[in-house]
């Protein structure tokens, strides 16, 4: 195995023994993470997009604390999105108003 370290072998050894134990204590928390994992492993297409700086901040920070990349985070939160299972709570924002509605309903 070309670029495996001596401690990824000894892993990989100890794997495949069946020396080692799942962590995960729920079957909510291995659902999870096998949605991570699908979605770092199932990118087909590339998208930019611009964030604010706050924004990614809590983003980056959210996703250290959960031990995944952020951008693992991003395209498991937009799966969810399209999938339906993403539910927007309400906010105080969603009372405010940018303008663009008054100029269409002038308009």
């Amino acid at each position: 195995m070309k670029g495996v370290d001596r401690e990824e072998k000894q892993i990989l050894s100890a794997f495949e023994a069946g020396k080692l134990k799942s962590t995960v204590t729920s079957e909510a928390a291995l659902r999870r993470y096998r949605e991570y994992a699908h979605a770092t492993l199932s990118k087909n297409k590339r998208v930019n997009i611009r964030l604010s700086t706050p924004d990614l901040s809590e983003i980056r920070a959210r996703a250290t604390e959960k031990g995944i990349p952020y951008q693992t985070l991003i395209a498991s939160i937009l799966h969810k999105f399209v999938a339906g299972r993403f539910v927007e709570k309400s906010s105080r924002l969603t009372s405010r108003s940018s303008g663009r509605g008054k100029k269409r309903r002038a308009a």
